[in-house]
C-alpha cells in the first residue's frame, strides 16, 4: 500500500492528489462502467480503417490482435499495482522520477488528454454543423465544451460510472445499426477482407500496424488513474477483464473491424479521416447518426477531460503551489480545449502527439520495470513513499532510464526508412533495460529523502 499520510487534499472529497484509501474505492461493476467509456471513440474506428487501407485488412487485423495481447498483458500488471497502492500517475511518477521529475510526466499526460479532447470534441461539433448548417461550427464547439466540462465536476465514484453505464448500450447498438444499414444500403461484400492498397500489400505490414497502436500507449496512463479506484478484493477481475484483453478486444478489434467494413462498403468517402467516417454515419443514419456520434464522443471525452483536469491540478500544484480544486482545473481545460478547437493547429497537434508518444512509451518501460522488481521493497519496505516532502526532487535512476528510452525512440523516429517503425519498441526496451540495470545499484536516497 501507499503511505497514506499524504499532504492534505484540497477538500475532503477531492481524491485527485492523494492515494485513494480502501474505504473510498468503487464496486467492480461501477468502475467497469466508468472505464469502458474509453472504448467508444470514432478514433478507433478510423484507425482500423486507415491501417487496412494502407497495409491490407489481414495485416491490420493481425496488428490489432497483437495489440490486444500486449495491451492486455501490460495493463493487467499496471492495474493490479494501481489497485494495490491507490496511486495515480502523478504520485507514482514521484517514486520513479522524484517530485520535480514527476511534473514532466503529468505535463505530458494532461497535454495528451487535452489533444484527444480537442479531436473528439471537434468530431461532435462538425457532425452537428453538417446536419444543421445553421449552427455555426464555432457555436457547436462552444456547446460541446460547455456540456463536457460539467460532466467531470462529479467524481468517478459517484457520477461518471452512471453516465457512461447508461450510454454503453447505445454505443453498442449504434455500431450494430451502422453495420446493418451499410449492408442493407450497399449489400454485403466479403471482399472487405481483401480491402487495402492497390497492388501488393507492404511487406511486414502487420508489424507496422502493431507499432502504430503503440502510439496510443497513453492508455496505460489512463489505466493507472482509473484502476486506483478499484477495491483490493477485485484486483484479479480488474487485471483480467476490466483493464485486460476483453476491453481491448472491443476497443481495437471490434471498432477496427467495423471501421474496415464501413469504409470498404460505403462508396465516395474521399480522404479517410474521422470527419469522413462521421459524415458517412450521418448519411446512413441521419439524426440517429448524430446521436451515435454524440454518445461515442461524449463517453470518451469524460475520460479525456477528467484525466486532463487531475493531472493539470497535480502539475500546477507542484510547479506554482496552486491548490485549486478539481472543478477549477476542469474549467481551465475547457477553455484550452475550445481555444485549440478554434485554431488551425491539428497538424501541429499530431506532430506533438508523435513526440509525446515516445516519452509515454518510455514511461511505461520504466513503470513496468519498477513494478516487476523487488528492489524498491528491499530498500524502502512494504509501503510506497510518495509524499512530496519525503521524496527527493530527482531520482537519477528513473530519469536516466526515461530519457535514455525517449532519446532512442526520437533518434529512430527521425531516421529515414523502415527503421522508423522500431522507434516506439526501442523506447520501451531501452528504458526497461536501463532502469532494471540501474536498480541493481540503486540507493535508498534515490527514493526517499535522508
Amino acid at each position: 500500500m501507499a503511505n497514506l499520510a499524504q499532504e492534505p487534499a484540497t477538500s475532503e472529497l477531492d481524491l485527485s492528489t492523494i492515494a485513494i484509501p480502501e474505504h473510498a474505492r468503487m464496486p467492480a461493476f461501477s468502475l467497469t462502467m466508468a472505464w469502458w467509456a474509453v472504448c467508444s471513440a470514432v478514433f478507433y474506428i478510423v484507425v482500423g480503417a486507415t491501417l487496412a487501407l494502407n497495409y491490407g485488412t489481414r495485416n491490420a487485423l493481425i496488428g490489432m490482435a497483437l495489440s490486444v495481447v500486449s495491451y492486455g498483458l501490460v495493463n493487467s500488471i499496471i492495474s493490479r499495482y494501481a489497485v494495490r497502492t491507490g496511486l495515480s500517475v502523478a504520485l507514482f511518477s514521484r517514486v520513479l522520477f522524484g517530485s520535480a521529475g514527476a511534473a514532466l510526466a503529468t505535463l505530458i499526460f494532461f497535454a495528451t488528454a487535452i489533444y484527444y479532447a480537442v479531436f473528439e470534441g471537434s468530431v461532435i461539433a462538425i457532425a452537428a454543423h453538417s446536419l444543421f448548417p445553421v449552427l455555426d461550427y464555432r457555436w457547436a464547439a462552444l456547446l460541446v465544451v460547455c456540456y463536457s466540462v460539467p460532466l467531470v465536476f462529479g467524481s468517478v465514484q459517484h457520477w461518471l460510472d452512471k453516465f457512461n453505464g447508461v450510454l454503453l448500450p447505445f454505443y453498442l447498438l449504434g455500431l450494430i445499426t451502422a453495420v446493418a444499414l451499410a449492408t442493407h444500403e450497399y449489400g454485403y461484400n466479403a471482399a472487405w477482407l481483401d480491402f487495402g492498397p492497390k497492388g501488393n500489400t507492404p511487406a511486414n505490414g502487420w508489424w507496422s500496424c502493431f507499432v502504430y497502436y503503440m502510439g496510443v500507449w497513453v492508455l496505460m496512463m489512463f489505466t493507472f488513474d482509473y484502476a486506483r479506484f478499484g477495491r483490493t478484493k477485485d484486483a484479479i477481475y480488474h487485471g483480467r477483464f476490466n483493464f485486460g484483453m476483453p476491453f481491448y478486444l472491443v476497443t481495437f478489434l471490434l471498432n477496427g473491424a467495423v471501421g474496415i467494413y464501413l469504409v470498404s462498403t460505403i462508396p465516395g468517402l474521399g480522404t479517410l479521416s474521422e470527419v469522413s467516417v462521421v459524415l458517412a454515419l450521418l448519411k446512413l443514419m441521419g439524426i440517429w447518426g448524430l446521436l451515435f456520434v454524440w454518445v461515442t464522443q461524449s463517453r470518451i471525452n469524460t475520460a479525456n477531460y477528467y484525466l486532463a483536469a487531475i493531472n493539470m491540478q497535480a502539475f500546477f500544484q507542484k510547479l506554482a503551489g496552486l491548490r485549486a480544486p478539481k472543478f477549477v482545473w476542469a474549467l481551465v481545460v475547457g477553455v484550452v480545449v475550445y481555444v485549440l478547437m478554434m485554431a488551425d493547429v491539428f497538424s501541429k497537434i499530431l506532430q506533438a502527439l508523435a513526440y509525446q508518444g515516445i516519452f509515454v512509451v518510455a514511461w511505461v518501460g520504466v513503470a513496468l520495470a519498477h513494478i516487476l522488481s523487488t528492489r524498491y521493497n528491499e530498500l524502502i519496505g512494504g509501503e510506497v513513499e510518495c509524499r512530496d516532502s519525503h521524496v527527493p526532487a530527482f531520482n537519477p535512476g528513473g530519469l536516466t532510464a526515461w530519457f535514455a528510452g525517449a532519446l532512442a525512440g526520437l533518434v529512430l523516429m527521425n531516421v529515414p526508412g523502415t527503421v522508423q517503425s522500431f522507434s516506439a519498441p526501442a523506447s520501451f526496451v531501452v528504458s526497461w533495460l536501463v532502469y532494471r540495470g540501474m536498480l541493481n545499484s540503486a540507493k535508498r536516497t534515490w527514493f526517499v529523502r535522508g
